[in-house]
């Protein structure tokens, strides 16, 4: 496989964390059904539930009430269903197949890795520990800064805290929301199709790689470093 040249390495990687680094759909879809099945309501099927997940209360409501934010009843059920959630956070999630050997190697290609979110710190803070991702450079939630993706500021803000231009990052997500963010902030995109993805075809998003497995993407920073290591010797 070969990627496109002109694409220098990064310093830093940051991380998306649902549908990106950790299948957290199980646990988010059982949360919306608990509250389905309190109300005597049937269950929403999962494959209804898991492409919402990357879009968290938002996504799980709508697809399992058909309500959103505004409508009447909606900010009861995202409360109770933040409640639900936080008693069963990694009862079933876990990391999608791969992302232990990514991080290694970014790890070991002396890159930085951290975590962008817009999950909110009350659930990050304890899950992120629970996962085996503590060891993350920085760890920016979705109430860490004024704004949540896709404005820029919380990835502006995880590159800061890992003392990295925003130019020498580059920023993986499974939502057209985290393309959004890394592009304003000035930092290489990467599409994670492995990931929910939503509704719209992450090919459309624009961003500048496109990735189906994290080996794809290790192998691409592995390239980009090995170019920049042989400019350097060239130099």
């Amino acid at each position: 496989m070969t990627f496109p040249a002109s694409i220098p390495a990064p310093r830093a990687v940051l991380f998306d964390l649902d549908g990106t680094l950790a299948d957290t759909a199980p646990d988010l879809a059982a949360a919306v059904n608990w509250l389905r099945t309190e109300r005597g309501l049937a269950e929403t099927p999962y494959e209804v539930l898991r492409p919402t997940a990357s879009a968290g209360a938002r996504g799980m409501i709508g697809a399992a009430f058909g309500l959103a934010p505004g409508d009447d009843g909606y900010e009861e059920l995202r409360l109770a269903w933040f409640d639900r959630y936080q008693t069963a956070m990694s009862a079933h999630t876990t990391l999608f197949d791969g992302i232990n050997e990514l991080l290694d190697g970014i790890e070991q290609a002396g890159m930085a890795w951290g975590i962008v979110t817009n999950k909110p710190s009350r659930f990050t803070d304890p899950l992120v520990p629970q996962i085996a991702l503590a060891h993350a450079g920085c760890i920016v939630s979705g109430d860490t800064t004024a704004f949540a993706k896709p404005h820029p500021a919380p990835v502006l803000e995880g590159a800061r805290r890992l003392g990295v231009a925003p130019e020498q990052c580059w920023y993986v997500g499974d939502d057209l929301r985290d393309i959004e963010a890394g592009k304003a902030a000035g930092m290489i995109t990467v599409a994670c199709a492995w990931g929910y993805c939503g509704a719209i075809a992450p090919s459309t998003w624009g961003a500048d790689y496109l990735f189906d497995t994290p080996d794809q993407l290790l192998a691409a920073l592995r390239d980009a470093a090995d170019r920049t290591s042989r400019a350097d010797r060239a130099a």
